[in-house]
């Protein structure tokens, strides 16, 4: 048996065989090219990390983005809540008030009311009593005149 290696020769011509420069190369591994190779991987991957985390960025800002304008929207809501029940206070204060107020005007008009009652019945008062005595006092007067007084 021959052996097989670089010593191997041509059968027709007896001449050692050169192989071609592919087979060479397939044959003889380069360690440039596998660390070219590793470092196109790498860089392969460290661009596809970058992609990730430029997507993951961007995701997180759309999270952020609608958390902000859910609170918004809650602070909103809360505020308009909070609005509406201050309209609520002021009218049923407002409406309380007018009521008291009118409650105050109804009593003032009944103290007035008693208070006219009242003066009109001291002055009528008045002048019946004052008519019976100038009525007396006339007929007194009449009798002194008349002399039947005496």
């Amino acid at each position: 048996m021959e052996q097989e290696s670089t010593d191997r020769t041509d059968e027709k011509t007896e001449q050692p065989a050169v192989k071609p420069a592919s087979e060479v190369t397939e044959q003889v591994k380069d360690p440039l090219a596998e660390l070219l190779g590793q470092a196109q991987n790498a860089y392969t991957a460290y661009m596809q990390a970058q992609r990730e985390v430029a997507k993951g960025y961007k995701q997180r800002e759309e999270v952020l983005e609608k958390a902000y304008q859910e609170a918004q929207q809650e602070a909103n809501n809360a505020c308009n809540l909070a609005i509406e029940k201050a309209l609520r206070s002021r009218e049923k204060a407002n409406q309380q008030a007018e009521e008291t107020h009118n409650k105050a005007r109804e009593k003032a008009n009944e103290v007035y009311q008693l208070v006219l009652r009242q003066a009109r019945d001291t002055r009528n008062e008045a002048i019946n009593q004052a008519w019976k005595a100038r009525k007396e006092n006339r007929a007194q007067d009449w009798e002194i005149f008349q002399g039947t007084r005496g």
